[in-house]
């Protein structure tokens, strides 16, 4: 007598259900805090070629370019140490985060400063200093903020 034995196969993984159970088993607090180590290190880089071509005519232009290399130093550090990911990696993004507030206020104030301001707002948007970079600098420090409150892996 024949048995019909069907042949079980677990169900296909998508990458959103992976995602999704690295989240809740902690798994991805540590790639996220890598993710925010790389973010602040490319940025500020594209930030110091940005000011430097600018001559870094305000002071205050250095202020991302040193704030990149904490956040990746806080970010590393995160992904190794469980005490670092809850300290130094929240305070390093908040301060990326108030670091890309102020700078888009300063590149809003910039376009109305040239010529014609925002009266001529297309030209000067795109030849005056970039309106949402700095924002993208924020959202590295919101990526650092989100990796510090997941669940870590045991």
């Amino acid at each position: 007598m024949a048995r019909n034995h069907r042949h079980t196969q677990p169900a296909p993984v998508h990458t959103l259900d992976r995602l999704l159970r690295d989240i809740e088993t902690g798994r991805f607090e540590r790639s996220m805090s890598a993710l925010t180590a790389l973010g602040a290190l490319v940025t500020a880089g594209e930030i110091f070629l940005e000011h430097d071509r600018a001559s870094f005519g305000n002071k205050m232009m250095w202020i991302p370019v040193a704030l990149g290399p904490v956040g990746a130093l806080a970010g590393i550090a995160a992904v190794v140490n469980r005490k670092a990911a809850k300290t130094a990696l929240p305070l390093a993004s908040l301060a990326i985060i108030a670091n890309g507030i102020q700078g888009t206020y300063l590149h809003v104030r910039g376009i109305a400063q040239r010529p014609g301001g925002w009266a001529l707002a297309r030209y000067n948007i795109e030849m005056g200093p970039p309106l949402l970079a700095p924002m993208l600098m924020a959202m590295v420090g919101g990526m650092g903020l989100l990796a510090a409150v997941l669940r870590r892996e045991p």
